[in-house]
């Protein structure tokens, strides 16, 4: 049963809290530059994630692994200087926070200090409690992400489908309410089977955000370039495509060079 979605001048992580609460689903979209981030926020998307996918989708390569703190920072402040609405959540990298607690502490200071984001998101369970615990004593909110981890790649060799097996499951669920119990305020599920991730949406009170994870979730997330078709290689079953932006923009664009080249345009009405 549908529920009526109430309206959040500012979405905090409370409001997150309250919307799992009342039953009304989260929505979730990424966003790494102003202008994407300005219409995604004015659509009424409760979270902008400004995800480390950015390495992949901005600068084209094979895996999040290349993308640095300081490139995360940049993006993170041309998002937030776009939003009045979304909660913004913002990717540590890979390498900021793995090795050392207090290392995890700096970068996460530094993302919140110079991008102005109001969270951050780490991937891992219990190999990552000590960060996340020194990071949440220093007062900032944390996302948790399980499943599929795409900074751990070349440990998984592949992006299939995690926790397909018991002895994982079982980790994930414990990991889940570790997180929790740690202090996070949501977690992100990436390509699990949708009957464990309702498990664990129901195991524990706080938000959990599914891709690829099923419908049983507190919420969902996709990045933007492939919901709305400005990507059009990637295809995994869980991307539902709401517009074609590849064509529709290789079309616009080639019109235009034809356009110019004939001396169409500019028209008389397009010059002064």
């Amino acid at each position: 049963m549908s529920v009526a979605k109430k309206e959040y001048k500012r979405v905090t992580v409370k409001s997150l809290v309250d919307m799992k609460k009342n039953g009304e689903k989260i929505s979730m979209l990424t966003a790494y530059d102003y202008t994407m981030a300005k219409i995604v926020d004015g659509a009424g998307t409760d979270v902008i994630l400004v995800g480390d996918s950015a390495s992949n989708v901005m600068a084209g390569h094979e895996t999040t692994l290349p993308i640095t703190l300081d490139q995360m920072i940049y993006h993170a402040s041309s998002v937030v200087r776009a939003i009045h609405r979304s909660l913004v959540v913002v990717d540590l990298p890979f390498g900021s926070y793995q090795s050392d607690p207090k290392e995890a502490l700096r970068s996460a200071i530094r993302i919140m200090k110079e991008s102005g984001g109001h969270a951050v998101k780490m991937e891992g369970g219990k190999e990552v409690k000590e960060s996340i615990k020194r990071i949440l004593n220093a007062g900032i909110p944390v996302m948790g992400h399980l499943g599929l981890t795409p900074q751990s790649i070349y440990k998984f060799g592949t992006y299939t489908v995690r926790a397909k097996e018991d002895q994982e499951a079982l980790q994930l669920k414990e990991d889940a309410l570790m997180l929790e119990k740690a202090g996070c305020f949501a977690i992100v599920l990436e390509k699990i089977p949708a009957k464990l991730a309702q498990e664990v949406a129901q195991s524990v009170s706080i938000p959990v955000i599914g891709i690829g994870a099923g419908n049983g979730v507190d919420g969902q997330v996709l990045v933007t370039h492939d919901m709305i078709g400005m990507t059009h290689e990637f295809n995994p079953r869980f991307l539902r495509r709401y517009m074609n932006l590849y064509e529709d923009m290789t079309n616009a664009i080639t019109q235009y060079g034809n356009d110019v080249k004939s001396g169409d345009f500019p028209s008389d009405k397009e010059q002064y």
